[in-house]
C-alpha cells in the first residue's frame, strides 16, 4: 500500500512533466499530420520508455550488456527532462511576453481592404493601356491560368513557439553536455587541513586521500576507476580513505571495473567503509572483494595508525541486514587521549559521532548536490553537503564524491578526491 502511495504519484509526475514536454516541444512547433510531428510524438513514447528501463534493469536482473546498451539514452534523457523542464518554465514567460506584445499588434492593426470587383465580362479586345509604370505592369498570365497564391509565411505564435522550443532545447543540450564532460574529465583534487587538539607533534602534516561515491555501474567502469587511482596516487597520500558507494551492481558485473584499485598507493594502506548502495549491491561480496584488492574494510571497527585511531561504521542502510552502524563496539575501549578519525558514509550520522567524541569524521554520499538544483535539495537534508564543518569538538568533512548516479552528469558539484592533511596544534 505505501508503495502504490509512493509510484503512483511519481509516475504520473514523470508522465505528466513528458505531456507538457511534448505539447511545448512538438505540438506547439508542428503542423498536425507532418513527419516532424510524427517524429516527435514517437520519442515522446520511447525516451521515457527508455529512461525507465535504464532505471529498473539493474534491480530486475537484467543482462548487464544490456543494462550497458540502456544506460547511456536513458539516464542522460532523465538528465534532459530535468534541464529541459526548467528551461520551458522560464521560456514560459517570454511566450507570455511575446503573446501579449502579439495580441495588441493585431489590435493595432488595420483591417485588410476589401478586394476590387472583378470587371464585367466583355468582348475580347485590345488592353486598355494602365497608367503604372512598365515595372508595376502586372504580369499577364495565359487565359485560363489561376492566380497564384502569395508564398506563405509561418504564423507569429508559431514562430514564436518554436524560438521558445529551440532556445530551451539548446540550454537544456549545452547543460547536460558540459556536466556530462565534467563528470568524464574525473574527480579534481582538493586539499584541506584540519587541526585536531589531540593530534601529537609526530603526526603533523598526515595525508588521507578521501574518495567516496565512486559509482561503478553500466556507465562508469574501469577507464573511471583508473582515472581516479592515478588522481589518489598523483597526491602521494599517508592513507586512502574511500568512505562508500563504490559499486551499483554486483561484484560479478562490476569485479573487473574495480580492478585498477589494487594499483593504489600510500604509506598505510587503504581502508573502506560501506555506503548505501553497496547494500542494493550485495554488501558482503563487496567487502570481501575490495579484501582481496588488498584494500581493508572497516566493519564497525577501529585500528591504530602512528599519532591517531582510524575508525570505520557500518553504513545506516545496513540496519535492514542487521548491519548497521555500531558505534559503541567500535569506539569503547579505546584511548581517549589519543585522536580519533571516523569513516561514515553518511553525514547524518554526525550527531551520533559527537556523543562518542569522535575528533573528525570524513563522509560522502551527497555528491554535493550532483546537478544544480538538486543542491538545494541536498544541501536541506543533510547537516553538511560539502566541505569542512564543526560540531561541538567533531569536525565534520564531507566530499563531493568522483562518480555519478543515474544520469553521469555533474553540474554545479564537480566530482572530487580530497586530501585532508591533519595539524597538530602542538606542531
Amino acid at each position: 500500500m505505501i508503495f502504490a502511495l509512493i509510484v503512483v504519484p511519481v509516475l504520473g509526475l514523470f508522465f505528466g512533466v513528458h505531456r507538457y514536454l511534448w505539447c511545448r516541444l512538438v505540438r506547439d512547433t508542428t503542423k498536425p499530420g507532418s513527419r516532424p510531428r510524427g517524429a516527435g510524438t514517437a520519442a515522446a513514447f520511447v525516451l521515457p520508455l527508455t529512461a525507465l528501463a535504464a532505471l529498473l534493469s539493474g534491480p530486475a536482473g537484467v543482462p548487464f550488456p544490456v543494462q550497458q546498451i540502456l544506460a547511456w539514452p536513458g539516464y542522460l534523457w532523465l538528465a534532459m527532462v530535468l534541464y529541459l523542464t526548467l528551461a520551458l518554465l522560464v521560456g514560459e514567460v517570454v511566450r507570455a511576453v511575446g503573446l501579449w506584445a502579439l495580441r495588441r499588434r493585431e489590435t493595432a492593426e488595420p483591417d485588410p481592404p476589401a478586394p476590387a470587383p472583378a470587371p464585367p465580362a466583355g468582348p475580347p479586345g485590345p488592353a486598355a493601356p494602365s497608367p503604372a509604370s512598365p515595372s508595376q505592369a502586372p504580369t499577364l498570365l495565359p487565359p485560363g491560368t489561376p492566380a497564384l497564391p502569395p508564398p506563405a509565411t509561418p504564423p507569429r505564435r508559431l514562430f514564436l513557439a518554436r524560438a521558445v522550443a529551440a532556445g530551451a532545447s539548446l540550454a537544456a543540450t549545452a547543460a547536460v553536455g558540459y556536466g556530462t564532460a565534467t563528470t568524464l574529465r574525473g574527480p579534481v583534487v582538493k586539499r584541506v587541513t584540519v587541526p585536531l587538539a589531540k593530534l601529537p607533534r609526530a603526526a603533523h602534516g598526515f595525508r588521507i586521500a578521501v574518495v567516496s561515491d565512486i559509482h561503478l555501474g553500466p556507465i562508469l567502469g574501469r577507464a573511471h576507476t583508473r582515472r581516479v587511482v592515478e588522481a589518489i596516487n598523483s597526491t602521494s597520500p599517508d592513507l586512502v580513505a574511500i568512505v562508500g558507494d563504490l559499486a551499483d551492481g554486483s561484484v560479478a558485473d562490476l569485479g573487473p571495473a574495480a580492478e585498477p584499485l589494487r594499483a593504489l598507493s600510500s604509506r598505510h594502506s587503504a581502508y573502506f567503509v560501506t555506503g548505501n548502495h553497496e547494500y542494493y549491491s550485495g554488501a558482503r561480496q563487496w567487502v570481501d572483494h575490495v579484501r582481496e584488492l588488498g584494500i581493508h574494510p572497516l566493519e564497525n571497527a577501529r585500528t591504530a595508525l602512528p599519532g591517531f585511531d582510524l575508525a570505520g561504521v557500518n553504513d545506516v542502510s545496513g540496519q535492514t541486514e542487521q548491519a548497521g552502524p555500531d558505534y559503541d563496539g567500535t569506539l569503547s575501549g579505546r584511548d581517549p587521549a589519543r585522536a580519533v578519525v571516523l569513516m561514515a558514509h553518511q553525514p547524518v550520522t554526525i550527531h551520533d559521532t559527537v556523543r562518542f567524541g569522535v575528533d573528525l569524521q570524513l563522509s560522502g554520499h551527497t555528491h554535493g548536490g550532483q546537478m544544480w538544483p538538486f543542491t538545494y535539495v541536498a544541501a536541506a537534508t543533510n547537516p553538511t553537503v560539502a566541505g569542512l564543518q564543526r560540531y561541538g569538538d567533531t569536525q565534520l568533512y564531507v566530499t563531493r564524491g568522483a562518480g555519478a548516479w543515474g544520469p553521469p552528469v555533474r553540474l554545479g558539484a564537480p566530482p572530487d578526491i580530497t586530501v585532508v592533511e591533519l595539524a597538530s596544534l602542538r606542531a
